[in-house]
């Protein structure tokens, strides 16, 4: 797949945010868990990219099936401040 430099952007902020979970970003990019990970692998330096994935390796609110049926949301409300 082949993303603009503002949708790669867009993904990477995404993938780095922890109350965002991947299935998120499938259904608005189209790039599974494990095509993400390639992605990020590519586009992240070696240090950077270990740090994502000791960040995200088991973190519950990475994965819409191990979250809470309270939360409903993809972000903390105070995060997209207008």
């Amino acid at each position: 797949m082949s993303f603009s430099p503002a949708d790669l952007s867009r993904i990477i902020e995404m993938a780095w945010e922890d109350r965002t979970p991947f299935e998120a970003i499938e259904q608005l990019y189209g790039l599974n868990q494990h095509q993400l990970i390639k992605l990020m692998r590519r586009e992240l330096n070696a240090g950077s990219f270990r740090l994502w994935r000791a960040r995200t390796s088991g973190r519950v609110t990475k994965h819409a099936a191990l979250r809470s049926p309270d939360v409903t949301r993809g972000y903390c409300p105070s995060q997209y401040k207008r």
